[in-house]
C-alpha cells in the first residue's frame, strides 16, 4: 500500500523571488487596491494605514528585508533538501489556481489533474510585459527557461478522483488542463514554484497536481470542506494498492495581501497540534485575498490528521512591504517522522 512518506507546507509569494532591495515594487499595487482585507474587512490603503498606524516602517528597511528575505530561502532549500532525501515516488501539490488555468467558464471547487504528464513552459516576454509592477521578476523564476514536461502519476490521480468522489465530494477530473492565460496547457506558478523554486527543477518525482479554488466567487469551498476534503484525499493515498513513497504539499499563503501575524502564528500552533477544530472554524470573511490560500494548507492538515507524521515549523517570516502591514506572512512547515521528536 502507498504512504504518505513526507509533507510539506510552504508560501509562494512573489517576495520570495524577488531581491529584498525590490520588495516595494509589489508595495505600489497595495496602495492603489481599493479593497486591502484585514480580519475579514475591506480597506483602501490609507483606511489601513491610520488602522495600523503605519507601525510597520521599521519592517521595511533594507537591512530587515534582506534579513527576512535570507532566512526565508534558507527555509525553501532545507524543505527542497528534505523533499530530495525523502526518495519520493510522486508529490501530490495541492495549490490554488488564479485564474491562470480554470476560468470563468468553469471554475471547480477541487480538481484533479490526471495526464500522463504535464506541461511546464517558459513565460513570453509578452507575458511578462504584462505583469504588474514588481510581479515578472518574481514569476519567471517559478517556470523552467525551456519547455518541460513533467512526469505524472496518472494511475494515482485516478485513484484519489474515484476514491474522493465515494467519500462524497465531487472533484473535476482534467486529463487535459485547458489552454489558460497563457495558451500553454501548462502547470502554473503554485505549482511551478514546489519545481522550480524548492527542488531546483532537477530530480522531480512524478507529481499529481491537486486544484482548490481558493480565491474566486462563488464556490470556494469552506475551511471545513477543505478539511474534510483532505482527509478523504489521504485516505484515498494510503489505500492505492501499489508500494508508493508519497509526498504531500500545500503551496501558498500565509496571510496576505496584509499580514496578520497573530493569525498565522495561531494556525501554525494548530498544524503543530492537529487542531482541526480551529482549521475548520476558520471563518470565510477572512480567508479571502492571498489568506484564502490557507485552504491548501487546511487540505494539506486534514490529509495527515491519520498519518504518524508531525508537524515542524522550519520558520515563519511576517515579510512586511509598507509601513500599513500589507505583505506576505511567510511559513515554512515540514512533516515527517523526526518532527515527532524535535
Amino acid at each position: 500500500m502507498a504512504e504518505i512518506s513526507l509533507a510539506i507546507g510552504t508560501s509562494h509569494a512573489p517576495q520570495l523571488g524577488t531581491p529584498p532591495d525590490q520588495w516595494g515594487e509589489r508595495a505600489k499595487a497595495d496602495r492603489g487596491n481599493p479593497a486591502l482585507i484585514y480580519q475579514g474587512k475591506e480597506y483602501s490603503y490609507d483606511d489601513l494605514r491610520e488602522l495600523r498606524q503605519a507601525a510597520f516602517a521599521d519592517d521595511c528597511e533594507p537591512e530587515v528585508w534582506r534579513r527576512r528575505h535570507a532566512a526565508s530561502r534558507a527555509a525553501i532549500a532545507t524543505l527542497g533538501k528534505a523533499l530530495h532525501d525523502a526518495d519520493l515516488d510522486v508529490l501530490v501539490i495541492v495549490s490554488s489556481d488564479h485564474k491562470e488555468i480554470f476560468r470563468d467558464e468553469l471554475l471547480p471547487q477541487f480538481a484533479v489533474y490526471w495526464g500522463d504528464s504535464v506541461a511546464h513552459v517558459p513565460l513570453t516576454q509578452a507575458a511578462l510585459d504584462a505583469f504588474p509592477p514588481g510581479l515578472a521578476i518574481a514569476e519567471v523564476e517559478n517556470y523552467p527557461k525551456v519547455a518541460t514536461t513533467r512526469a505524472c502519476r496518472p494511475d494515482l490521480a485516478v485513484h484519489l478522483i474515484k476514491e474522493t468522489s465515494k467519500a462524497g465530494f465531487d472533484p473535476s477530473a482534467s486529463r487535459e488542463l485547458p489552454a489558460g492565460t497563457y495558451d500553454d496547457h501548462g502547470i502554473p506558478h503554485g505549482w511551478g514554484f514546489i519545481v522550480q523554486q524548492v527542488l531546483g527543477g532537477q530530480d522531480v518525482p512524478a507529481i499529481v497536481p491537486v486544484f482548490v479554488n481558493t480565491f474566486y466567487e462563488p464556490n470556494q469551498p469552506s475551511a471545513a470542506r477543505c478539511y474534510e476534503f483532505g482527509r478523504a484525499l489521504g485516505q484515498a493515498i494510503r489505500s492505492f494498492p501499489e508500494d508508493l513513497r508519497v509526498g504531500v504539499v500545500a503551496s501558498g499563503g500565509l496571510s496576505h495581501f496584509v499580514i496578520d501575524e497573530d493569525l498565522d502564528r495561531d494556525f501554525l500552533v494548530a498544524l503543530r497540534k492537529k487542531d482541526g477544530g480551529f482549521m475548520t472554524a476558520l471563518d470565510a470573511q477572512v480567508l479571502r485575498a492571498g489568506t484564502s490560500e490557507y485552504r491548501n494548507w487546511i487540505v494539506v492538515a486534514g490529509a495527515l490528521a491519520e498519518s504518524p507524521l508531525d508537524a515542524l515549523l522550519i520558520d515563519y517570516q511576517p515579510c512586511y512591504r509598507s509601513e500599513a502591514g500589507t505583505g506576505c506572512g511567510m511559513a515554512f512547515v515540514l512533516w515527517d517522522r523526526a518532527a515527532q521528536s524535535a
